[in-house]
């Protein structure tokens, strides 16, 4: 994976919702695992007085400074310490007065990867993701980890990766077996070789796509598997419909890495549909890489 700057190390964005000190938990460990610190970070959004019109207040009001602090300090309790609960080298918090989703995009740029819960304290639906989530996942400079509150997954569970051909998907390939390396599981390589439904057609050799298939994923995984040895890969093929078997898959994963954008994507587009569908219905982690 390619090197990023470590002024953040794990950033993760912290609201004071359960989400987020889920968030803040896995954080924390992925920090951990990386020799990086992890960065709490919370944004206050500005407030706007009526007089003059679509005025500022220049400093944090007190009353929201004390709501930060507290947001903070909840966030930093939801560090995992004691036995099984390895700390990263530095735990640091940082507090700023702006937009939520632009300050967390401009911090994304120094650190190694942005996490945030799966919705804050003002999502409208609990199954759609958070309106900060969603901005990061559409504009950060660096991978994105996506988590849900609830019981954490196996730890003993593989690194579950989706595959396309795509670059992102080669960037994403680089960061699942580094994650599978660092936790000592194995990992499972998906590919769906149509990202539509596809129903027989008339003279379709069904046998030569599989085959095609099988080398996609053959000359994808080479190269990472003889640099992580220590990762056992478990291939998967199937013919369409790659969010439907990625969030199959991930009941039996304790991460899922996608690219950001799919063959189909091109330099203008932000977020692919597959990506989008499993960051919001997964159950477990998940990483969307840029």
């Amino acid at each position: 994976m390619t090197d990023r700057s470590t002024e953040f190390g794990v950033l993760v964005g912290v609201d004071g919702s359960a989400a987020s000190d889920a968030a803040v938990a896995w954080g924390a460990r992925e920090a951990a695992l990386h020799r990086l610190p992890v960065t709490l970070f919370h944004a206050v959004q500005p407030v706007v007085v009526g007089w003059p019109v679509g005025q500022l207040y220049a400093d944090i009001p007190e009353w929201q400074q004390e709501e930060a602090q507290r947001v903070l300090e909840q966030a930093r309790a939801a560090v995992p310490t004691g036995p099984g609960g390895a700390e990263p080298p530095g735990i640091r918090t940082q507090l700023v007065y702006s937009g939520v989703v632009p300050a967390l995009v401009d911090a994304s740029a120094g650190a190694r990867m942005v996490v945030a819960g799966s919705q804050g304290m003002s999502a409208l639906g609990r199954l759609l993701l958070g309106s900060v989530t969603a901005g990061l996942l559409h504009y950060a400079r660096c991978p994105v980890a996506v988590i849900r509150s609830g019981a954490a997954p196996d730890p003993g569970l593989p690194v579950l990766l989706g595959i396309d051909g795509s670059p992102a998907s080669e960037e994403a390939t680089a960061l699942a077996f580094e994650e599978a390396s660092r936790r000592g599981v194995g990992l499972v390589a998906l590919h769906v070789w149509s990202d539509v439904a596809v129903f027989p057609i008339l003279g379709m050799d069904w046998h030569e796509r599989e085959a095609e298939g099988q080398e996609t994923l053959a000359e994808r995984l080479a190269g990472w598997q003889e640099r992580y040895p220590d990762v056992r890969v478990e291939r998967k093929l199937f013919c369409d419909k790659p969010a439907h078997w990625l969030l199959q898959e991930s009941e039996r994963a304790q991460l899922v890495v996608v690219g950001s954008r799919g063959r189909g994507g091109f330099p203008g587009m932000l977020l692919g549909s597959v990506s989008s569908a499993v960051a919001q219905s997964a159950r477990v982690p998940v990483i969307v890489v840029r």
